[in-house]
């Protein structure tokens, strides 16, 4: 199978980016790379691969500069420890300076071959902060790096620092698998049924989960198989008004007035009608 393109990550849960493989075919899943991104060569990690054949449209899509070698697998390793540094002398800085109060130094990336450092931060306050002692400090103790301090989202921040879910799980949804960021709405969690309480319903980015968006489709489809709120319907215990619908089950909760509340089996109550008809 010759293979046209290939999806490259440059860190684990990150986005996946497409590039034209056409010069090298026989790149698999679990090869490296190396490509030219707006940061400079970087090597990534091959996750996809695009068969010829397949309709694609590959515009704007960069070519596979190499496969890479042993020496830029070591050479990586050796900007990862730098990276490391240069992150703690920045937040070494970040807390001597009370101008820099609010500024969450997240990550520093280094091109393959060391030219280019750019590092991400998060600022939730309006304007731009003075990053200046950050990027004098760079520019003695890495005077062949140019530096860029490029600003993101509180998401891209909490994809970057990882951690618990606010569901409880080990590794947040963003990190573990996310490539993008879809949009979330508030109505999104009313078709869930799921409650407005915004420590219910935020992550820990401040904003709106993401895993509302997971099965959102499903919960949409399921309901239209149920009766609206506020319907009424015949019941093995007699009539009464539905008052809560849950789709993944197939059932409904229903008023029975004296009686009480009762849930029942939708389709049970759709068989009642039929035999009363």
């Amino acid at each position: 199978m010759t293979i046209i393109a290939v999806g490259i990550q440059f860190n684990s849960g990150g986005k996946i980016y497409h590039f034209d493989a056409s010069r090298h075919p026989n790149l698999k899943k679990g090869d490296y790379a190396i490509v030219e991104t707006s940061r400079g060569q970087q090597l990534g990690k091959v996750v996809t691969t695009i068969p010829d054949g397949k309709k694609v449209n590959r515009k704007n899509w960069k070519p596979i500069i190499r496969k890479a070698t042993p020496r830029d697998l070591v050479l990586r390793q050796v900007w990862e420890r730098k990276e490391e540094q240069a992150l703690a002398e920045g937040l070494e800085i970040i807390r001597k300076s009370k101008k820099l109060q609010g500024v969450k130094l997240l990550s520093v990336e280094f091109s393959l071959e060391g030219d280019k450092m750019v590092f991400l931060y998060n600022y939730e306050e309006k304007g731009d902060p003075d990053l200046s002692p950050i990027t004098k400090a760079m520019e003695q103790t890495h005077p062949q790096a140019e530096i860029t301090m490029r600003r993101i989202g509180p998401r891209d921040a909490a994809k970057i620092i990882g951690g618990l879910g606010a569901c409880g799980r080990e590794i947040r949804c963003c990190t573990e698998f996310l490539t993008t960021f879809q949009p979330i709405s508030i109505k999104k969690a009313k078709a869930q049924g799921i409650s407005l309480v915004p420590s219910e319903i935020s992550g820990m980015c401040g904003r709106l989960r993401c895993c509302l968006d997971h099965e959102y489709e499903l919960y949409v489809e399921a309901k239209k198989k149920l009766p609206k709120y506020g319907k009424r319907v015949v019941t093995p215990l007699g009539d009464g008004k539905v008052v809560r619908l849950y789709p993944l089950q197939g059932s409904i909760r229903v008023d029975l007035g004296e009686k009480g509340y009762h849930e029942f089996v939708w389709e049970e109550i759709k068989d009642m009608r039929k035999k009363i008809k």
